[in-house]
């Protein structure tokens, strides 16, 4: 099993980190995993309804890690979101 990709959120707020995520999922392969660590406390909120919202897997905390960190799972063909604001689907094209 390849290592998860690690993507250090800082103390950046949820709406960069999914900004964040959303770039690098899209660059990965189906099933790769990754690590993303924010110190923000809205993210274990914010995570799961994007992963729900765009069908990638949200597999929760990380255990053992200084910095609070959550592992998603990257899908084949996950709902687009809106290139300003991840936090919305992306509007359908006509």
């Amino acid at each position: 099993m390849p290592e998860p990709v690690l993507i250090e959120g800082g103390d950046l707020g949820c709406a960069r980190l999914l900004v964040l995520l959303r770039a690098r999922v899209a660059e990965l392969e189906v099933g790769t995993v990754v690590h993303l660590s924010t110190s923000d406390p809205i993210a274990p909120i914010d995570l799961p309804v994007w992963c729900r919202m765009t069908g990638h897997e949200y597999l929760g905390t990380v255990a053992g890690t200084e910095v609070p960190t959550y592992a998603v799972r990257v899908v084949a063909a996950p709902t687009a979101t809106d290139p300003a604001n991840p936090w919305r689907r992306a509007a359908p094209q006509d």
